[in-house]
């Protein structure tokens, strides 16, 4: 009988812990998608000590710190910190998901960081493996508007930079904006965003 009563307990226990590592997951994604950034990566930084085969954690600090990369790129030394750590978490997700088209993205963001960030040095090295990633990743999810947005708004960026017309991507942003109206994420803590990105990016085009 004290087995018994010791097993439940431990079993008891066990579902606690697991739904507290839940909790404090999708908090953490929760404020992702509210754009708190800072309270976000507390979080994941604390969930990748603690669940050390889980790829969305690395994946989620991966961008987060590509993304503020991108946007501190009239500091140099703030964007080669955040690049370097965006790289630190994308080698974890390289190894674990070679194949899965959201790590191919954050993989072609942070090397689109380090081109935006000295482009006479990494402008040749890296624009050839941007573009690769994205062949590979409309290969393996021809249907995820966030290839279709990323790719989009890299070509987009690279035609302002040589001061040519970006209206031809135009319908490519719509697509995108089609796709993000039917994509159904593996599950809720899967990648979901870009939608108001792209949404951003189309009024430009109307402008």
């Amino acid at each position: 009988m004290t087995r018994i009563i010791t097993f439940i307990a431990l079993l008891i226990v066990s579902m606690l812990s697991a739904q507290n590592k839940l909790s404090n997951f999708e908090e953490a994604v929760t404020l992702f998608n509210q754009n708190e950034t800072a309270q976000a990566k507390v979080l994941f930084q604390n969930e990748v000590k603690k669940e050390t085969e889980n790829w969305l954690p690395y994946y989620y600090l991966s961008l987060m710190n590509a993304t503020q990369a991108l946007e501190n790129r009239n500091d140099l030394v703030k964007m080669k910190a955040f690049l370097e750590a965006a790289q630190k978490n994308q080698d974890k997700i390289n190894k674990m998901q070679p194949e899965n088209a959201e790590v191919l993205l954050t993989q072609a963001l942070i090397n689109t960081g380090w081109i935006v960030f000295d482009p006479f040095e990494f402008g040749q090295r890296y624009s050839l493996d941007v573009e690769y990633i994205f062949q590979k990743a409309t290969q393996l999810a021809p249907n995820n508007p966030r290839v279709v947005l990323q790719k989009t708004m890299y070509n987009m960026g690279k035609a302002q930079y040589f001061g040519q017309d970006t209206s031809e991507y135009c319908k490519e942003l719509e697509h995108a904006i089609e796709l993000f109206a039917t994509f159904k994420p593996e599950s809720k803590w899967h990648p979901s965003w870009g939608l108001p990105i792209a949404q951003s990016k189309i009024k430009q085009c109307k402008n």
